[in-house]
């Protein structure tokens, strides 16, 4: 679903945007954390700033892959005209801060592992497109299987 105010964004551009949240997860992983990322973009493609999530690298848990991406991007004057690219559904607080700040769109890798509060978001008018990308299922399914135990304690189950 597009928003109101803007034309619906372009698949190929979403698709490119999610490389960069793709390779953020990796970073993710490869630093021995959570395998997801995330990116902020403007809606014409520029990239405003990019993370991962880093709740075991720093033992904080509020630092899911969107709230490090969102930091990295500072400050703002035009959040609806943004995209939160994200290898997985968005949880119930990185939906929270989409919400807050009005972040125009939302592009998702994957909400099979997870199923977060993007319903609510399209909802609430924010465009939402669900790539269903088998390299982001892969990515976190693979890393489940291996630390169950920390995907748990990180999803709140």
């Amino acid at each position: 679903m597009s928003s109101p105010r803007f034309p619906a964004l372009p698949l190929e551009l979403a698709r490119t945007m999610l490389a960069t949240a793709v390779d953020e997860a990796r970073r993710g992983l490869a630093e021995g954390g959570i395998p997801i990322g995330a990116a902020l973009f403007h809606r014409d493609g520029t990239l405003l700033g990019s993370g991962h999530n880093r709740r075991v690298q720093e033992n904080d848990a509020s630092i899911h892959a969107e709230t490090d991406a969102f930091r990295k991007a500072g400050r703002r004057r035009d959040y609806p005209e943004c995209v939160m690219v994200t290898t997985l559904s968005p949880c119930w607080y990185c939906s929270g801060l989409v919400r807050q700040f009005n972040i125009g769109a939302v592009v998702i890798g994957e909400t099979d592992t997870f199923f977060g509060g993007h319903e609510w978001l399209e909802e609430l008018g924010v465009e939402i497109i669900i790539l269903d990308d088998e390299e982001c299922r892969e990515l976190l399914g693979t890393f489940i299987h291996a630390h169950p135990e920390l995907w748990h304690e990180d999803i709140g189950l």
